[in-house]
């Protein structure tokens, strides 16, 4: 009972950001006002308060619920398959990898929507896969994830530069990329990332026993049936996919998939049935009221949220690093 009660909790934590996020801005708009037009009654809203609402705040605050849900489900996933509590799509090089094969689509092809996200998959596939590969020595240990994914994301890193020298024209809009930001948002963005988000969650969803059963240990796990690698691999899949596509309409946003999990995991405890749900909401949450709070703090002039995130999730990260060491 406690447990749904956290749930109940963190969907209306997520409601508030959700309004507060419309309601804030250059214009500041009531939230009954709001209220009233999302569910279809009749408001005093201005035609300018309309469009502002259904076509500069609705999408953006769209995207950065999904967003969040994204990176922290992917977090949280990577967390349970490496069994490492430093994992996070953003830290171990992943979403370099989604970055740098997603921005090779961008400027290099010169194509964009629907092909970018599969491209950033592969290449976030490709970065777990080689930090899969660099940290395996007699199993898997929680430091050697975290210093192969610093050098892999170096790497990708270095690439993603680069490119950017050789294609200096779109060098803003690639340095929001790189930042993580969400001015500008549009329904587009939404059309992009909402089937993966959608997918993706259902997937992870799905996958809350095997992960549950991958915390007992390899041994344990295959002495009940599990097929380790095989779950392992999958789930990792889920997670380069849920990280792709957040990297596809907002950049290199860090921390989330670190931060979240583990504030969901001291609220509801590790059994992913209800870890997971509970980083879903949380990280829609704090996405949207991180956003909310970087465009409107120095108005008229916008904070990339990926800045306020660093700016949280370093001195955390290097907490749990200290703890884990």
């Amino acid at each position: 009972m406690k447990k749904i009660l956290v749930l109940i909790g963190l969907a209306a934590f997520a409601a508030i950001a959700f309004v507060l996020s419309l309601m804030n801005g250059s214009v500041t708009i009531s939230s009954a006002a709001i209220i009233n037009h999302l569910i279809g009654l009749e408001s005093d809203l201005s035609n300018t308060q309309l469009q502002i609402i259904d076509n500069i705040r609705l999408p953006r605050t769209i995207v950065a619920m999904l967003v969040g849900i994204n990176l922290a489900l992917s977090g949280a996933i990577l967390q349970a398959v490496m069994k490492n509590p430093l994992a996070d799509p953003h830290i171990i090089g992943i979403s370099s990898g989604a970055g740098l094969f997603g921005i090779f689509v961008m400027l290099v092809n010169g194509a964009g929507g629907m092909l970018v996200t599969p491209a950033a998959f592969v290449g976030a596939m490709l970065a777990a896969l080689i930090i899969y590969m660099l940290a395996w020595k007699d199993g898997i240990r929680p430091i050697r994830v975290i210093l192969a994914g610093v050098a892999v994301s170096a790497f990708l890193g270095a690439g993603i530069s680069a490119m950017l020298i050789f294609f200096s024209d779109k060098v803003h809009s690639a340095l929001l990329f790189m930042v993580g930001g969400l001015s500008a948002r549009s329904w587009n963005h939404v059309e992009i990332i909402l089937p993966y988000a959608v997918i993706g969650t259902t997937l992870a969803l799905l996958g809350t026993k095997h992960l549950n059963v991958l915390q007992l240990g390899d041994e344990v796990a295959k002495g009940l049936g599990q097929r380790v690698d095989l779950v392992r691999t999958l789930m990792t899949a889920v997670a380069a996919l849920l990280a792709a596509s957040a990297v596809c309409v907002v950049g290199l946003l860090g921390f989330v998939g670190l931060i979240v999990p583990h504030s969901a995991r001291l609220l509801i405890g590790s059994d992913h049935r209800f870890l997971l749900p509970a980083s879903a909401l949380l990280g829609a949450a704090v996405v949207t009221a991180c956003d909310t709070f970087a465009r409107t703090i120095f108005s008229p002039t916008e904070l990339p949220v990926g800045i306020l995130m660093a700016i949280l999730g370093a001195p955390f990260f290097l907490f749990l690093l200290r703890r884990q060491l």
